[in-house]
């Protein structure tokens, strides 16, 4: 019978989990998945979750109970039976014979593989021995904002009693570990008959003999809190202090957000090329805008979660809502004190509290940057990365909230949050990271993205790590490029490439969603293939338009992009072996094709100062997969050659030196080897023809 809640969704469907059957595993995944879909719940890699079940032992054939707990890493929104870890709960509950204390914690991580059951396991989490030293069959860990209010705030023993009364247990703030886990397990024992435990500064612990009735008994705790806090800010009539900035309009918001966010990720970058993300969600605005900010905002966050992805507080612009942002050197002049002072007093944090031991300094610049009256800023290593990090000071957001509604809301002391940030076994966890792409932290733009060779350059920088703004003329078209990438990978923004203000518009979405551009591709392309005395002003015109004037455009605007970011950049121009060769019946498009080549020789002749590189690629007979050899341009090459068309492939292929169909997906190669591996060539010619002779341009 489905359950009504307010402040969290109820997203247990019976038939869904009828059709699990009694598979324990398989239910346990379920309700991390919808436990995990409700950002008020918790946030992408935060909580973990887990079940108990009997299975037989492989050695002795003697049942054994197996604890089964989301692994290093992961999320419990996607976990997937690969996730997880499955370890013999008794041997995990007999490390307590061997623990030392709070010194041993690390030496106890490594000893959780002595726990090993499934040999297939994820590397479990250093919360293992919290779910395995609790004696329920199903345990949920989670960090709903509601909690982490709660246990943040001052006096959060006192008020978990005053919302639960008895039911509810209480342990103060310690790092996870296995000495947790203890004072879990004595928290149980001291009061057997409680529902869960509010762990302090850190998030919730609940079970239940089922994975139905652990998922309910979350929600209802939840729900208890969020309630609790909601009619505490009622009682109140305001929150954090009251508004003090009027947000601009929306669309104000985002075009000023647009300007600043390559300035901001040029600052952001000073150490590490980083990718942006911007909200101005009315959760954001109400804190942001309020009088506590300036006191909330330098205190840090309080859950580990949140710090560890947002560092421990965010930097907050010095600036107007009026200001002109586009006034670039007045505002880099206001802006670098702010960042460099920053920097130094997250470099005094690591002095201080540094230990002997302690892994080397990250990257000192803010991942959460705070513009009072537009939004927030979030830079990281990636677009995930950065939109999760927003995520999470959302979360944190809501935390400040709750607690200062219902008392007070208290962080953790510095140093508590350097041992986290800088724990060796986060380090470690770091370290196991896969190696970046050679396009990882670019952001590419390109145009006539939607299909054919623009298309297939698109899929090569998102394979080799690059996001990805897709451009074109067609809506239809570009929904269903979006559709074959993942998250986080691209984005499509509908662009007339003979028009300025469509094209500022595409910067302006570029910048919105990655902080800037780093790599143009123009690709967008028509073919017109007429004699002379065929060629209309009307075709002339076109072809101009959108192979010419949309190249100078677009690099027009992408430099202005890379400039304010300063650090280089990259522009990739498709043109076409007919730039070089004097064919018939091909006046207007050989033409048009020519002064891209040479547009391109010009700006890299003056771009260089700026290290933004200027390549030019030549495809040639491209026919497979290629939308201009659709319709008359096949027509008319056919009738040139004196050839069907359906002839022309294998005509294309038996010209060139090597006998080859060229494919847009060889284009694209050759956009990579501008980008990716040609790191000291600008001003170059790369023919993607086979080898055409005639058009060798040396």
């Amino acid at each position: 019978m489905e359950k009504t809640f307010q402040y969290v969704d109820y997203l247990w469907d019976e038939a869904k989990a009828a059709s699990l059957g009694d598979d324990q595993i398989a239910l346990f995944l379920y309700r991390s998945n919808i436990l995990g879909s409700d950002l008020r719940i918790t946030n992408y890699g935060g909580g973990n979750t887990s079940c108990k079940t009997i299975e037989k032992d492989p050695l002795t054939n003697e049942d054994v109970e197996v604890m089964w707990v989301k692994g290093s890493g992961g999320d419990i929104g996607t976990l997937t039976s690969k996730g997880i870890a499955g370890l013999y709960t008794e041997r995990l509950r007999n490390l307590k014979n061997v623990y030392k204390g709070l010194a041993d914690e690390d030496r106890m991580v490594g000893l959780f593989n002595h726990c090993i059951y499934d040999l297939d396991s994820k590397a479990p989490s250093i919360d293992t021995p919290l779910h395995g030293l609790l004696p329920f069959k199903h345990i949920d860990h989670l960090h709903p904002d509601a909690l982490i209010a709660v246990a943040a705030a001052k006096d959060s023993e006192k008020i978990t009693k005053e919302i639960w009364g008895d039911t509810m247990g209480w342990v103060p703030w310690q790092r996870p570990g296995f000495d947790l886990g203890l004072q879990l397990e004595k928290c149980l024992n001291d009061s057997p008959g409680i529902r869960g435990i509010v762990l302090g500064s850190h998030g919730l612990f609940t079970w239940g003999d089922t994975s139905y009735e652990c998922y309910v008994n979350s929600l209802e705790v939840i729900e208890k809190a969020s309630s609790y806090i909601e009619n505490k800010i009622n009682e109140n009539g305001s929150v954090f202090g009251g508004q003090k900035i009027q947000s601009l309009p929306s669309e104000l918001r985002k075009e000023k957000a647009a300007e600043l966010m390559p300035l901001l990720r040029g600052l952001a970058s000073s150490e590490n090329q980083m990718i942006g993300h911007f909200t101005d969600t009315d959760v954001v605005l109400e804190f942001i805008n309020s009088h506590d900010l300036e006191r909330l905002a330098p205190m840090g966050t309080s859950c580990p979660d949140h710090f560890l992805r947002t560092k421990i507080q965010p930097l907050i612009l010095n600036l107007e809502t009026s200001e002109d942002i586009t006034d670039t050197k007045a505002i880099l002049e206001k802006l670098e004190p702010s960042f460099e002072t920053y920097r130094q007093e997250y470099k005094d944090y690591y002095n201080t509290c540094k230990h002997d031991n302690s892994p080397a300094m990250r990257d000192p610049n803010p991942v959460i940057i705070i513009y009072p009256g537009v939004g927030m800023f979030s830079f990281a290593k990636n677009k995930q990365t950065s939109r999760v990090a927003s995520e999470f000071y959302i979360n944190a957001i809501n935390v400040m909230r709750g607690a200062e509604a219902i008392s007070e809301y208290t962080s953790l002391p510095r140093q508590e949050a350097f041992d986290i940030e800088y724990w060796l076994l986060e380090e470690a966890k770091l370290q196991r990271m896969p190696a970046e792409k050679p396009l990882s932290r670019k952001v590419a733009i390109v145009t006539g993205a939607a299909g054919g060779i623009g298309k297939a350059i698109a899929d090569k920088l998102v394979a080799e790590g690059a996001n990805v703004v897709l451009t074109d003329i067609s809506q239809e078209n570009l929904n269903s490029a979006l559709k074959t990438y993942k998250r986080d990978e691209a984005s499509v923004v509908l662009c007339d490439v003979t028009k300025e203000t469509s094209i500022n518009y595409a910067f302006k979405e570029a910048s919105l969603a990655f902080g800037g551009v780093d790599i143009v591709v123009h690709s967008a392309g028509l073919a017109i293939s007429k004699s002379l005395e065929d060629t209309t002003i009307d075709d002339w015109e076109l072809l101009q338009n959108v192979l010419v004037k949309g190249q100078f455009l677009m690099a027009q605007k992408g430099v202005e992009i890379m400039r304010k970011q300063g650090f280089g950049g990259d522009i990739v121009n498709i043109a076409s072996k007919n730039g070089l060769v004097s064919g018939p019946n091909n006046v207007g498009y050989g033409t048009a094709k020519a002064a891209q080549q040479h547009m391109t020789r010009l700006l890299a002749a003056e771009l260089g100062k700026d290290h933004i590189k200027v390549n030019t690629v030549n495809p040639d007979g491209v026919i497979v997969g290629s939308k201009i050899w659709e319709g008359e341009w096949a027509e008319g090459r056919a009738k040139a050659y004196g050839i069907k068309v359906e002839d022309l492939p294998a005509h294309y292929a038996k010209r060139n030196l090597l006998n080859e169909i060229i494919l847009p997906e060889d284009i694209a190669n050759g956009v990579f080897a501008c980008i990716g591996v040609l790191e000291k060539s600008t001003g170059n010619t790369i023919n993607v023809d086979g080898g055409m002779p005639n058009a060798f341009v040396r």
